[in-house]
């Protein structure tokens, strides 16, 4: 990963911690032992970086975490030896990572079952897809290491289907809308993404809409592909971001974060090679909403 400072005078660390998903902790760790340069040299986590410094991170880390299980309730919509769909909450962080350790789907997971997969470390058992801790609906989660690499083939080659429901910002003129507009991760703000030419990777986004309101659209959308944040980002793209996203949007009412709901999911049982289809409700708050709209 390689970009360019938007800051005076910031200590390399803290610049990094607060911009890059890593600890400040982690930051130094990766700092001292030599995997983060700024332009082209090693610098130390007290050196001072400016506007147009460029810091390229040679070799990526993830945080040191012992996951302990905790009791959670978990909307389990189906279970067998292989495989888990799990009809996630809004609000929940999928895995641990800085700042939450604790509080996470994989935690309850790992206190509700001892079978889950394992390819992708300690801290991410069992989970072979994520959602964003504000997108609540269907997730799948793989019970073994066999379900987990058949799933994660099935996502990269687009055999996992999943329809969304947002609700956007505005009136949205056209009832459909194809949307298709590289996704990168933003130079200056790190943690979020944003439609660029630069350091992307191609993302499509289907979208239909369901109802008009006097000052909201209710759509449904589908992914030819699955970039970070690609809903949110493509939503703020077309002008239409989705409603409450509290880094995306531009209309902020409710706690809840982002109206976005993965409704359906539509896939191949990697064990037994059956269809399998799934759907789940809108939540309570998301409904109570529309229902003031009307």
């Amino acid at each position: 990963m390689k970009f360019e400072v938007q800051g005076s005078k910031i200590r390399l660390d803290k610049y990094l911690s607060e911009n890059l998903e890593y600890s400040r902790s982690l930051v130094s760790k990766m700092i001292k032992e030599g995997s983060i340069l700024v332009n082209g040299k090693v610098a130390k986590p007290s050196f001072l970086v400016n506007f147009g410094d460029i810091v390229e991170i040679i070799k990526e880390y993830t945080e040191e975490s012992f996951v302990i299980p905790a009791k959670m309730d978990l909307d389990i919509v189906y279970e067998d030896d292989s495989i888990l769909v799990i009809n996630k909450q809004n609000g929940v962080v999928v895995h641990p990572g800085s700042g939450n350790k604790e509080n996470t789907l994989v935690n309850g997971l790992m206190y509700y079952t001892n079978h889950l997969s394992d390819i992708n470390g300690e801290i991410r058992p069992g989970i072979v897809h994520r959602l964003d801790k504000d997108t609540s609906g269907l997730m799948l989660v793989a019970k073994s290491n066999k379900a987990h690499e058949v799933l994660s083939e099935d996502f990269k080659i687009h055999k996992v289907k999943r329809e969304y429901i947002a609700l956007l910002c505005g009136v949205l003129p056209h009832n459909e809308v194809k949307i298709d507009a590289p996704i990168g991760r933003d130079e200056k703000y790190r943690k979020k993404m944003c439609v660029t030419a630069k350091n992307s990777k191609n993302a499509v986004t289907h979208l239909k809409v369901l109802k008009r309101y006097q000052n909201h659209t209710l759509v449904k959308l589908n992914l030819e592909t699955g970039r970070t944040h690609q809903i949110r980002v493509h939503a703020k793209y077309i002008g239409h971001p989705v409603f409450n996203d509290p880094v995306y949007g531009t209309q902020k009412i409710k706690e809840v974060g982002q109206f976005l709901h993965s409704k359906t999911i539509d896939f191949i049982h990697p064990i037994t090679k059956k269809n399998m289809y799934f759907t789940s409700d809108l939540p309570n708050y998301f409904v109570e909403y529309l229902e003031k709209l009307k």
